[in-house]
């Protein structure tokens, strides 16, 4: 596929994933990130009793929506050890500003009501990974 042109190929990649259907059978089944809020974020959020990222991005954000899916994998295969939320910047606007988000997507990994990890762009399943595996083994 290396003679197609980009935009094809990514479009491709993200029809693939939502096509397989090892994942059409989990899907009911799956954790989802919940949509929080400015007006919830302290309650679902900050006062959380265990970990909570947050994925900020937006409807019109391409690099947001190549991110969701492996968010929403992380969000199964991490349950119950940590929730996932996701905030539109564009509705929920102080929040955003509040933690200095300038880019999108940006996830945000509060523990103790404390941002403690920052993640900024599309970035691979196994980077995100490893930066909740640190978030959860820290002693704090």
């Amino acid at each position: 596929m290396t003679g197609w042109p980009i935009g094809f190929r990514l479009e491709y990649a993200v029809w693939n994933a939502y096509a397989s259907p090892a994942e059409a059978n989990t899907e009911d089944t799956m954790a989802k990130p919940v949509v929080v809020t400015d007006s919830d974020f302290a309650e679902k959020v900050l006062k959380a009793s265990r970990p909570v990222l947050v994925d900020f991005g937006a409807v019109w954000c391409g690099p947001c929506k190549m991110i969701e899916p492996i968010v929403d994998e992380l969000s199964t295969e991490y349950d119950g050890k940590m929730d996932f939320t996701k905030m539109d910047v564009d509705a929920s606007p102080q929040t955003a500003i509040q933690f200095g988000i300038r880019s999108i997507p940006a996830l945000l990994v509060f523990k103790n009501g404390k941002a403690v990890a920052q993640i900024v762009g599309a970035v691979p399943k196994a980077v995100l990974r490893k930066r909740i595996d640190a978030v959860l083994n820290s002693a704090s």
